[in-house]
């Protein structure tokens, strides 16, 4: 395993390289070589990401209320999420995965990816401790968080759109989305908003939720 290449991506320089190793363990490759798997770090390392995102969101966050903290910590400690960052640390290369997961592409699995970063961040805190287990956490989720703030409270545009076009009957309301842009890891999606065939709005957003959120926005706008 090229260790090095793997480091420098994720910005941390392992003492033990055996943690790395097996952070990258699949259960797969641990049963076909009798060696342990990356279950129990991916225990611990989901706890410690928990945790480290709370308080992240809790010190930089003030205004939030308790149940939009704990919204946006959802959105942000969840497999989509974390496959994201797997996906921009190349982690599909380095993984081990036994022969049966090969054949089914098991290293580019999102579970299997997103499973593979709790693990790595209960690697990095034995080998370096909680303070570079929560560099690694921040500067790979900060980003998230940010944008997952500036949509937490915000009114639920689809429902008030729904409400409003069906206020003389049933309709058809459908989102569609027209356009993706930007690499795996930073996507930005374009959906449009119809009703009965007819386009009412377009918006833009960095998950599908969040664009259907502002065409709807736009919708009710117009």
């Amino acid at each position: 395993m090229d260790f090095e290449k793997i480091e420098k991506s994720i910005g941390y320089t392992f003492k033990e390289k055996g943690l790395l190793k097996k952070a990258l363990t699949h259960t797969s490759y641990a049963y076909e070589h009798n060696v342990e798997s990356n279950e129990k770090l991916e225990f611990l390392g989901d706890s410690i990401l928990e945790f480290i995102s709370s308080k992240y969101i809790y010190n930089n966050y003030k205004k939030l209320k308790e149940g939009e903290m704990t919204k946006v910590r959802a959105e942000v400690v969840c497999e989509t999420s974390l496959y994201k960052v797997a996906k921009a640390h190349n982690f599909s290369d380095f993984i081990l995965i036994g022969k049966s997961e090969a054949n089914n592409n098991g290293n580019h699995k999102p579970a299997i990816l997103a499973d593979s970063i709790e693990a790595t961040i209960a690697a990095i805190y034995f080998d370096g401790g909680l303070d570079e287990a929560e560099r690694f956490i921040i500067s790979n989720l900060k980003d998230a968080i940010e944008n997952s703030t500036k949509h937490v409270g915000m009114k639920d545009f689809k429902t008030v759109l729904q409400e409003k076009l069906q206020e003389n009957g049933d309709v058809n309301i459908k989102y569609t989305v027209i356009k993706e842009t930007g690499p795996d890891h930073d996507k930005t999606f374009t959906v449009k908003v119809e009703v009965n065939g007819r386009e009412l709005a377009t918006g833009e957003g960095k998950t599908k939720k969040h664009a259907e959120m502002d065409a709807a926005r736009k919708a009710l706008e117009n």
